[in-house]
């Protein structure tokens, strides 16, 4: 077994088993800690900011991804988007939630890395994770100007190599050669976010599964004011 199947054709499952496995385990056996341990006692401005852009960043990119690795090709070009048109699409939306996100999740860094109480009361993998999400997403927005690249060149392979790989993967027939003509960078992008997912249930993130989406569909509450009669 080479190293490019090992890495784009087993470790994918290695991630995705540990993912939601672990998630399971860590809700089982210690649901204390399945929280993302608020710091905003010890400082808020800075996380009010960071955390917002870091979040709308980071939902818009997994969605984006999300979308554009696991629809299927023939979808696209059915609804009148052509191979380009999705390209430079991909690469606009990247660009500016990518660097968003990135805005957001250095101040998050900052304010862990440099206000004392907060690094105080910051667990190995709270500053794990953070930098490893960096590094990943820096590395995607390395990814742009080689795409503009492509774009330019109206070289569209290296996007629909991704694809049919994300695909094949979610199918249970992961087949690293699909992406044997995919630049480095885009594989060091792919392996650090499956790495992410590896990761999850040993960080913080597992308070995602938590993330109250009811809210937004709540009844309405019913408040009553106690009225006492004057006489």
């Amino acid at each position: 077994m080479n190293l490019s199947n090992l890495l784009f054709g087993v470790y994918p499952y290695i991630a995705l088993t540990t993912f939601l496995v672990g998630s399971v385990i860590r809700f089982d056996r210690e649901q204390y800690t399945w929280k993302a341990d608020s710091s905003q006692i010890f400082e808020k401005e800075q996380l009010q900011k960071g955390s917002i852009l870091f979040h709308i960043g980071v939902l818009a990119l997994f969605m984006g991804h999300f979308a554009g690795l696991v629809t299927p090709h023939s979808w696209f070009l059915a609804m009148g988007v052509s191979d380009m048109m999705h390209q430079i699409v991909a690469i606009s939306a990247g660009a500016a939630f990518g660097s968003i996100c990135m805005m957001g999740g250095v101040i998050l860094w900052k304010r862990r890395m440099y206000h004392p109480r907060v690094r105080a009361n910051s667990r190995f993998m709270d500053l794990f994770i953070l930098n490893w999400i960096l590094v990943t997403l820096g590395v995607g927005l390395l990814t742009i100007p080689v795409s503009i690249y492509h774009a330019f060149s109206g070289d569209t392979s290296a996007m629909i190599a991704l694809a049919d790989w994300a695909q094949a993967t979610l199918t249970l027939n992961a087949n690293s050669t699909l992406l044997a003509n995919v630049g480095f960078i885009y594989k060091l992008h792919l392996f650090l976010g499956m790495s992410v997912f590896f990761l999850f249930p040993f960080s913080r993130l597992v308070h995602v599964w938590s993330m109250p989406l009811g809210y937004m569909f709540r009844p309405y509450q019913i408040v009553r004011t106690k009225f006492v009669k004057q006489r």
